[in-house]
């Protein structure tokens, strides 16, 4: 991720104290302006998206954990730029239009709603996960129609990675400064170091 600016970096911080102190993210969702607090199928539909993008292993995936709640107050307070306006021509995109704000940013979670299909949620896992790969897949081979998906799969990476259970059960915690050791024996199941910022890529 670029171009963070320290405000930006304050409210992340921010919001991932929020993340750790209520899983749910159900108080904090209700905080949020009444034209920003989402619908419960909306927060249905974000966490079963967030458990498709990290589902459960040998420890909890990302829906289980309240990501889904995470991700709609990241983009409530504009994480990943997603407060911002698009490029000139997305914005004038028909395909962007019915889900523009009036300050002029996209509404990724209905964007993301609309482009899954409203009968999304309805589909087997097979046909969700199918719909959701080839959504990735558009995304990160540059089309343009796809492009919110990367900001809203930031988040999901964002927070499950900064929550107890991504960065102390699926990540590898020592709590610096901890031990030095010149040479670590790495295996391939070895687990990366949440405490690592050099080793962790969230996007």
């Amino acid at each position: 991720m670029t171009g963070w600016s320290r405000r930006s970096f304050l409210g992340a911080a921010a919001l991932v104290a929020i993340h750790a102190a209520a899983p749910s993210g159900a108080e904090v969702l209700r905080r949020l302006d009444s034209d920003e607090e989402p619908p419960p199928h909306c927060r249905m539909l974000m966490r079963q998206v967030a458990d498709l993008v990290i589902p459960d292993t040998d420890t909890p995936g990302a829906g289980a954990i309240g990501v889904g709640d995470f991700v709609l107050v990241g983009l409530a307070h504009g994480l990943e730029g997603t407060r911002l306006p698009p490029k000139a021509e997305l914005a004038a995109a028909p395909s962007f239009a019915p889900y523009m704000r009036k300050d002029g940013s996209l509404d990724h979670a209905g964007w993301l709603e609309a482009k899954l299909g409203q009968d999304w949620l309805s589909q087997s896992p097979a046909r969700r996960e199918e719909i959701l790969v080839a959504l990735d897949a558009a995304a990160f081979k540059g089309d343009p129609t796809a492009a919110p998906w990367r900001a809203i799969k930031a988040l999901i990476l964002t927070g499950y990675y900064t929550s107890e259970v991504g960065g102390s059960q699926e990540l590898n915690y020592e709590l610096v400064p901890g031990r030095f050791d010149p040479k670590v024996p790495v295996k391939p199941d070895t687990r990366a170091y949440s405490s690592d910022w050099t080793a962790v890529d969230f996007g």
